[in-house]
Parts: C-alpha cells; structure tokens; sequence
C-alpha cells in the first residue's frame, strides 16, 4: 500500500501546478503520519508544553512552530552536507538516533518526574524566558536522527526539484518544498497548539490530575521513541 501511494504521490507531483503543490501539502502532512520516526515528535512536543502548565495559545502556537523549525532547518543543513560530500542524503549513520535517543531519554525521564526539566531555569520565569528557545533546541537536536528518515519520504519531491533544476527552473522546486514543509510542520504546530487547548478546556493547570496523566503517557511514548532510535541504529 506504502509503495502504491508513494507512485501516486510521485504522479501527482508531475502534474500541473494545481495538482501537485495540494500533494506536496499532503504528503508533507503524511510524513510525519506515516513515519514512526517522526511521529514521535508529537508525543515529545505535546509533553514539552504540557510539562510548562497553562499558556496563552498563542505561545503554545509559537512554541510548537519553533520546534517544526528546528526540525526542518537540521534536515536541510544535513541535506546539503551530505549531498555535498557525495553521500546519500541524510545519512548520517547511527551516531545521530543514538544522539537523539539521549534527548528523548531526558526528556521521557522529566515527564516521568525522574529527573528536572534539563530546559528550565529557577523558578517559573526562568521557564517561561527560556520556553521558546528550548522548544527551537530540542527541534534542532531531535532533526538529526529524522535525517534518513526524512529524505526517503521526500524522495518524489526531491526527483522533481533536481529535474526542474537541471533545465535551470528550480524556483518551483523549491516552491514544492517549502510547501512539504508547511504540511510537514502543521502536523506538530497543530499538536502543539490543541494541547494547550484541551488544558483550556479541561481547565488543568500543573496540578490537575488529568495534565499529570497526559504527562505521564507522554513521557512512556517519549522512552519508546528513544528505543526505537536505537533500534533502527543498529
């Protein structure tokens, strides 16, 4: 099935403009949905502003953006190294899963309550300045290990940006994958932002028992995630 929607996908993104920056838009989206790797960031991006209590949503909007940021942006520095010294795109060897599976480990760990926030300062406004950037960090460090992953699910896109480029058209190219990466970041953004909703609604703070289990749960599938990098590192 995997292989039938990935030649569809790879159809629709030769096809007239109209058709194939919706299916760039798509299967950004899908990228994220159908990839273990990278569905972990939801879990991990969920328990991040969970763990920081009650926010505007609009913070929580901001702080979900940057981690999608900080994701795409080390996928394509990693990119262009990689394709630069001759190699495949995004590979990076197991070094980086280990790395990241680290990151999830002390992350997972927090949520758990085992060990403190490794992103908070003393006090709730040390927690609060530092938000945003630790949110763009942990986007950055966790985009490492997402690179083979990555680039095996932009493989349709990445065909047809380096066709367009060798007849010197490349801006469309490069239009189709800003336009993955818009699908590909609205899947966490959008994560993100509905968890701080449902505390809203739910009327949790960090001492509601519900927002404690959230936490929990996220924290177990924060652990799994980091298992599974090092599983798929071996």
């Amino acid at each position: 099935m995997m292989q039938e929607l990935f030649i569809q996908i790879s159809r629709a993104l030769e096809g007239a403009w109209f058709i194939a920056l919706p299916a760039s838009f798509i299967w950004g989206i899908l990228s994220v949905i159908l990839s273990p790797c990278h569905l972990a960031s939801i879990p991990l991006i969920v328990g991040f502003i969970n763990g920081q209590g009650r926010m505007p949503t609009r913070r929580a909007f901001w702080i979900s953006t940057l981690f999608a940021l900080g994701i795409l942006i080390t996928i394509g520095a990693i990119g262009a190294i990689t394709h630069a010294a001759g190699r495949m795109m995004g590979d990076i060897g197991g070094w980086g899963n280990y790395l990241v599976a680290a990151i999830f480990f002390l992350v997972g760990l927090h949520l758990l309550d085992v060990i403190p926030a490794p992103w908070s300062g003393p006090g709730q406004v040390g927690m609060h300045r530092k938000g945003l950037l630790a949110a763009w960090m942990l986007g950055l460090i966790f985009g490492i290990a997402l690179g083979p992953c990555t680039f095996a699910y932009m493989a349709p896109i990445l065909a047809i940006t380096f066709k367009l480029a060798a007849g010197s058209v490349s801006s469309y190219g490069i239009l189709l994958m800003a336009v993955y990466g818009i699908g590909h970041c609205s899947v966490i953004v959008l994560a993100g932002t509905y968890t701080e909703l449902v505390q809203r609604y739910m009327n949790w703070n960090e001492q509601s028992r519900g927002s404690a289990i959230l936490k929990k749960i996220c924290g177990v599938l924060v652990l799994l995630g980091g298992l599974y990098m090092i599983y798929t590192a071996s």
